[in-house]
């Protein structure tokens, strides 16, 4: 059995070692709000945090992230910060198809986390490993600086 500590619940699991994060989540947990893209840690659907610092859980073991804390979209809201970027999502209409999109708050939440008023070039460094087919790449940076105006 391996232990852990998602959304600040404890959980044991079942698994092989080796599993991926993304499928304990999803399949174990019934998390699925993690989204599985492109399973190389490409695309950014699948982003957790792992210690508060974001993390692909595609191509992270299981195993990896023993004793440590892992958060996902569920409980992205459970903060100021990750609440007032949901509301900038709403407000801006940035979802179009939705699939990348909890990747792109969890990053976009770490990025607001560390610097509170990011240029545009902050804000393309910190997103440019979440990929979105519908390109609302305008959207996210917009929403991004709309959320860092309401924390200001």
């Amino acid at each position: 059995m391996i232990k852990l500590n998602v959304n600040g619940k404890s959980h044991q699991v079942d698994v092989a070692p080796d599993t991926p994060l993304l499928w304990v989540l999803r399949d174990t947990l019934q998390l699925t709000g993690t989204k599985y893209g492109c399973g190389k840690g490409l695309c950014g659907a699948c982003t957790v945090y792992l210690d508060g610092a974001p993390a692909r859980s595609c191509s992270t073991a299981v195993s990896s992230a023993v004793g440590r804390r892992i958060t996902t979209i569920e409980a992205i809201d459970a903060d100021r910060i990750g609440k007032v970027v949901q509301a900038a999502w709403r407000k801006l209409d940035v979802v179009q198809c939705g699939y990348c999109q909890s990747g792109q708050i969890m990053s976009a939440v770490a990025l607001l986390a560390h610097k509170r008023q990011p240029s545009d070039a902050d804000i393309d460094a910190a997103m440019s490993g979440n990929l979105c087919r519908c390109a609302t790449y305008q959207r996210v940076r917009a929403a991004i600086h709309e959320a860092a105006k309401a924390l200001a």
